[in-house]
């Protein structure tokens, strides 16, 4: 906006410039005073043409950046549905697990939580049990599993993304 304001003004003050060397050329004014004034009619005409095309070299800057910046969020969409798709499939094969080691409905519970990074003392205040019930579910999980504890079962889930990354 202040760029058309400016633009205005620098149009307006070549107008009355433009006339203003109409009337001296009429008056028969010095040759160096038309000059002048020619100058400024045709400063201001540069001034007024420069903010203008500068003005819409900003619009479609504006509106690349726009352009680009729609398609990152769609991209950033479509990661994110790919992430939560990843994590339903990595928690789908996580419960399969568990299954596959007979865990219980609660030692699931107490799995996922462990592996989600919760201490014993937090996941009893989650489940709302003793800290002494989650130690022994804790031992059953490893138990079943022939896991040696909690470092383990969470190195368990993770061994495969680091060797494909190493690969």
């Amino acid at each position: 906006m202040k760029d058309i304001l400016i633009a205005a003004l620098l149009a307006v003050v070549m107008a009355l410039n433009f006339l203003d060397v109409l009337y001296d050329l009429k008056m028969g004014a010095a040759v160096q005073h038309i000059l002048g004034e020619t100058a400024i009619v045709l400063a201001s005409a540069m001034g007024f043409v420069y903010l203008l095309w500068e003005r819409q070299r900003r619009i479609r800057q504006m509106k690349a950046l726009s352009q680009t910046l729609s398609e990152a969020d769609q991209q950033l969409k479509n990661i994110t549905e790919d992430m939560r798709n990843a994590r339903k499939r990595y928690g789908e094969t996580i419960h399969q697990q568990f299954n596959d080691w007979s865990l219980t409905h609660s030692e699931q519970q107490v799995a996922m939580l462990m592996l989600k990074g919760l201490s014993l003392k937090e996941i009893a205040t989650v489940r709302d049990t003793k800290e002494k019930t989650v130690r022994q579910q804790a031992s059953g999980i490893y138990g079943k599993s022939g896991l040696d504890g909690r470092h383990a079962l969470s190195a368990w889930f993770l061994e495969d993304f680091l060797a494909s990354d190493a690969a």
